[in-house]
């Protein structure tokens, strides 16, 4: 006996899933593409191609015979014992567990005090202690320079006038905590806008429940502000980490007036500006770059690490 079929339903034909651009999103997209394409094109030309062409260098060598050589990674090695580059960046990272510890604090509290609400004039106190950080790097440590100063500085006047000794700034540990102090000057206004910015951001109703259960200001700021912001203080870590190791401007500057204490590698990057112009071996000077870069990285990255696992730990 024959099997009867019965008809089943038309299968309906695949519609894609995909949907048609229209005209007007067409327009929408090339005029972000347009928009965004002078920074890419920006980025490019002064960025990524300074770092390759730096990074070309330093395989090569010029060589008083021969011309310039290929050496692969032999400035590299060179780097790793230079006496004067491994001074610097220990010198620097003294720098960072000495200095930058105090102006995040200092940032810290500027801030918790103005996000309490209990200072007087704080758009006032706010604006006074961000102003030094909008004076030029360059303007600020003439500045401090000429405070520092044994013979013409106020400082020094000052201490003369009362009979005393005016303190030496220009010793070899005064000018680590002399410039260590004008970092402290231009960025803790810097960092505490950073973190007043991450305590504006925290719901207000976490701080009226801890106030009726008793909590004191302290206390909250304790349990409640501070780990609510971790995100923001690593920022300003990073933010302190990059900067700390980058430092030159300050160190050149003084070092016109301390020329004995301040030398030609009192930081790795002074040190790579010298070896670049003052000797003018680009190629050795390119690869003290990227191995600063990569010690940045690697601290950044520690930095970044250890504070994840005490969240995770918390």
């Amino acid at each position: 006996m024959p099997t009867l079929v019965q008809p089943g339903p038309a299968t309906a034909a695949p519609v894609s899933s995909k949907p048609r651009l229209t005209v007007a999103r067409r327009r929408q997209y090339g005029a972000a593409y347009a928009l965004v394409l002078p920074f890419f094109i920006i980025f490019l030309a002064m960025i990524v191609v300074p770092l390759l062409y730096a990074g070309y260098l330093s395989f090569f060598k010029d060589k008083l015979v021969g011309g310039v050589s290929f050496v692969g990674f032999e400035n590299y090695v060179r780097a790793l014992t230079d006496a004067s580059f491994l001074g610097s960046v220990g010198r620097m990272a003294l720098f960072l567990v000495t200095q930058v510890p105090f102006m995040l604090g200092l940032s810290l509290f500027f801030a918790l005090a103005l996000d309490s609400g209990m200072m007087r004039l704080s758009r006032f106190t706010r604006m006074a202690i961000y102003i030094p950080y909008a004076v030029p790097g360059v303007v600020a440590t003439l500045m401090w320079g000429y405070l520092y100063g044994p013979d013409f500085g106020p400082i020094a006047q000052v201490f003369s006038a009362l009979g005393g000794s005016p303190p030496n700034f220009f010793t070899e540990t005064g000018m680590l905590l002399s410039i260590m102090n004008v970092v402290n000057w231009e960025f803790i206004g810097y960092n505490m806008i950073i973190i007043y910015a991450a305590l504006r951001s925290i719901p207000t109703e976490l701080y009226e429940a801890a106030r009726v259960d008793g909590a004191s200001e302290i206390r909250i700021a304790w349990s409640i502000k501070i780990p609510a912001i971790r995100p923001a203080l690593l920022l300003t870590v990073i933010f302190s980490v990059i900067g700390t190791f980058q430092l030159f401007n300050e160190p050149k500057l003084m070092a016109s007036l301390a020329p004995t204490v301040i030398g030609t590698d009192w930081s790795p990057n002074l040190y790579a500006y010298n070896i670049a112009f003052i000797n003018q071996d680009t190629n050795y000077a390119a690869a003290l770059a990227f191995l600063l870069g990569f010690v940045i990285a690697v601290v950044s990255y520690i930095v970044q690490l250890s504070a994840q696992r005490k969240e995770r730990n918390s």
